[in-house]
């Protein structure tokens, strides 16, 4: 009886918020658009997006721009760092997926790290790196789905290197991390332009150049002029630009300047490297394909959390109420639970059970174990073989994952409301949205070598810090131990939906582990709760800390719940009471950047969130 009056009293309140919510005005405005759309992490990146655009260039061309300008400007990644993508072709009608992600160098194996008393690799300095993916992730997409050349597209990226006034964001991170960056040369060389002053860093509104970066961006371009100077297609002069970047003098002293300061990358690795043009994972929600990539990113967590999801009444959860809010930390754990234990690199022996993992039939049988009393903090992976018909060659190690695990967490009497969220957790990554009225649409999370870096030699270029997403020992994860050319399980997940054959939703978050928990609801925020896209990207969330995190350590909190700070007391007290240690923050939304397609209109709705600095700009 006391059950169901808490549900009623829950929806009673839910339904006053959601009255409100949709009765008030948002903090930023929706995007309406006819011809284009860019959004992305930082307003002078939309505008780089923009700019490209208006000198006639596709979704394809203006993503390109906006990721080479978000690089140059360090918005948490660099041009050393990695590019996942997903992208809607309206001559096809298909959705494309592009892995861009680095692979382990030469030397780096679990027996390397372990000798040097290391849990993981770590999570700075030259042997945190993999082999740079954005440079050839660009020139790709560019290459196969662009129609402006390399030196176009480059242009607001090359300017900026050449001066740009830098945000006060990146300034005081550098700041923050000056005694770090004096460890590497040529860092401290780009990074540190007041060394031996009170403040060593830039400051915010600072002319910010990058004289190396310019050199190297300016040799790309000079390598597709001279392969267009002796007869080839404009496709193949951007591939020349790449394998000068891989192959060539930039890759000679990459690896060089990497070595140099104890790094693993060889020439050899550069080579072997390859951007793979993917066939992504999808699910089909209530009529709705949603699309993911697959388990070399954390993606199909989502897809497998919209299965389990999918026969629930939400009539009785309403929006962010007791039992909302317990459902998804449940459902997202379970998910994560099997995304620590299956997901690795899909080249790479042993093959990911992807379709037991993405099976309707596991879903239901994983929904089924959920505690709707309270929170559950021994969640464990499942066992996805049975669902495609085949058996389980770890059951051994399933069986005794985390049985020796001791949480970073440790709830303390009397818990604060005012617990500080982990800024780890949040570490890189920016976002990318495009459309353009012939139907293009890209969606892309590109990461990487954020501040601080190890930039390599004299290229410019920051190298990524993704090899800790490895873990060296084969009962933690049998399919991501690290092993040479291998790609690291990251966190990076774009996502696009279809309905009726056509694009419904494009959208995509920075955050880390947080990324398809928020990306989850803001999908949930359209579909199941009838909110526009601004509203969506706005709205609260909630996030768990109860998986394993992706960086430094890979720590776990069973339990630990961002919520908003407006949550109100009943809410917080029942699952209090439900065994969750609480924390809050003033903007839980994201930050999220999305674009919906009103086919009724023929338009375009644009929606970025409030949390940060993203942007965007529509015509």
């Amino acid at each position: 009886m006391f059950y169901k009056k808490r549900i009623l009293i829950s929806i009673l309140v839910a339904v006053l918020f959601i009255t409100d919510l949709i009765g008030q005005k948002t903090q930023k405005p929706i995007l309406h658009a006819k011809e284009w759309i860019a959004i992305t992490g930082k307003p002078l990146g939309a505008t780089a997006g923009a700019q490209t655009f208006i000198k006639g260039g596709n979704a394809i061309d203006a993503s390109c721009a906006m990721l080479a300008a978000t690089a140059t400007m360090w918005d948490v990644l660099s041009w050393g760092g990695e590019t996942q993508a997903l992208i809607y072709n309206p001559n096809t009608k298909k959705v494309i997926g592009i892995n861009a992600l680095g692979i382990a160098p030469t030397g780096a194996t679990a027996e390397f790290f372990l000798d040097q008393d290391m849990d993981y690799p770590p999570p700075y300095g030259p042997l945190a790196a993999v082999t740079p993916g954005t440079p050839g992730g660009l020139m790709t997409m560019l290459a196969e789905w662009g129609t402006m050349s390399l030196a176009e597209v480059l242009q607001p990226a090359m300017d900026m290197a050449k001066g740009y006034p830098i945000e006060a964001q990146t300034a005081n991170s550098i700041e923050q991390h000056k005694d770090r960056i004096r460890e590497w040369p040529y860092s401290k060389e780009v990074y540190l332009t007041h060394e031996g002053e009170e403040r060593e860093g830039p400051y915010p509104g600072e002319m910010f150049i990058q004289e190396n970066l310019v050199n190297t961006l300016t040799k790309l371009v000079q390598s597709e002029a001279e392969a267009i100077a002796i007869g080839k297609s404009r496709k193949e002069a951007i591939y020349a630009a790449y394998d000068r970047f891989y192959r060539g003098d930039i890759a000679q002293e990459l690896v060089r300047g990497t070595q140099e300061q104890g790094g693993l990358i060889t020439m050899e690795d550069l080579d072997r490297w390859q951007v793979y043009i993917e066939e992504p994972e999808v699910t089909n929600y209530k009529g709705i394909d949603v699309y993911k990539l697959t388990s070399w990113v954390q993606s199909p967590v989502m897809l497998q959390a919209l299965n389990m999801i999918e026969d629930m009444d939400f009539n009785t959860m309403p929006y962010n109420t007791t039992k909302y809010i317990h459902m998804l930390y449940q459902v997202m754990n379970m998910s994560f639970a099997d995304r620590d234990f299956y997901y690795g690199d899909p080249y790479f022996e042993p093959k990911e059970p992807m379709t037991g993992l993405l099976s309707k039939e596991y879903a239901k049988e994983r929904a089924k174990k959920i505690d709707w009393e309270k929170n559950d903090e021994n969640i464990m992976p499942g066992d996805p073989y049975p669902y495609q018909q085949e058996q389980n060659p770890f059951l051994d190690l399933l069986n005794g994952w985390g049985k020796e695990e001791t949480s970073s967490f440790s709830p303390k009497p009397n818990l604060s409301d005012e617990f500080p969220v982990d800024d780890v957790f949040y570490t890189g990554t920016t976002s990318i949205q495009a459309a353009d009225a012939e139907g293009w649409v890209v969606s892309i999370t590109p990461s990487g070598g954020w501040v601080p870096a190890v930039i390599a030699g004299e290229t410019g270029v920051g190298l990524s810090q993704r090899m800790q997403s490895f873990v060296l020992r084969t009962e933690e994860n049998p399919y991501n131990v690290i092993e040479p050319g291998k790609r690291p399980r990251a966190t990076l997940t774009p996502s696009m939906a279809l309905k009726d054959g056509r694009p419904y939703v494009s959208f995509a978050v920075q955050g880390g582990d947080s990324q398809d928990q928020n990306s989850l609801q803001f999908f949930l925020n359209m579909v199941e709760y009838d909110m526009n896209v601004q509203e969506a990207v706005e709205a609260a969330n909630i996030n768990s800390f109860q998986m394993h995190g992706s960086f430094g350590k890979h720590d776990k909190s069973p339990g630990k719940l961002l919520l908003h700070e407006s949550t109100p007391y009943w809410t917080r007290k029942e699952l209090k009471e439900m065994g969750y240690q609480l924390e809050f923050s003033n903007r839980t939304s994201g930050p999220l950047n999305a674009i919906f397609f009103d086919w009724e209109h023929g338009t375009m709705w644009g929606g970025s969130s409030n949390h940060g600095e993203d942007y965007g700009i529509g015509w």
